[in-house]
């Protein structure tokens, strides 16, 4: 795949880039190094290699799945500008 440099100033428009003319010659070719280089990857045979999610082994600490409301809402509403019966109380901004 390569990357156009009306591609690479739709890019940096959609990332909210300032990117001048002189610098989208230099950044088409450091995207297309990129795409390159990820070309590469999809060419590597991963048959028999488990997904991993770290790269040391790690057993994530799991807890039960329970549905509860916390238990402390008083201590999260004492950090609200301004609360009614229990609710954190926002101004109205939809007539």
């Amino acid at each position: 795949m390569s990357v156009d440099q009306a591609t690479v100033r739709r890019v940096a428009h959609l990332a909210r880039i300032a990117v001048t003319e002189d610098e989208v010659a230099h950044l088409q070719g450091e995207l297309n190094a990129i795409l390159a280089f990820v070309e590469q990857l999809g060419e590597v045979d991963t048959t028999g290699v488990e997904p991993m999610t770290s790269v040391i082994p790690m057993k994530l600490p799991l807890r039960e799945d329970v549905v509860n409301d916390g238990g402390y809402a008083e201590r999260v509403l004492a950090n609200a500008p301004a609360a009614e019966d229990g609710f954190f109380a926002v101004p109205k901004v939809v007539e």
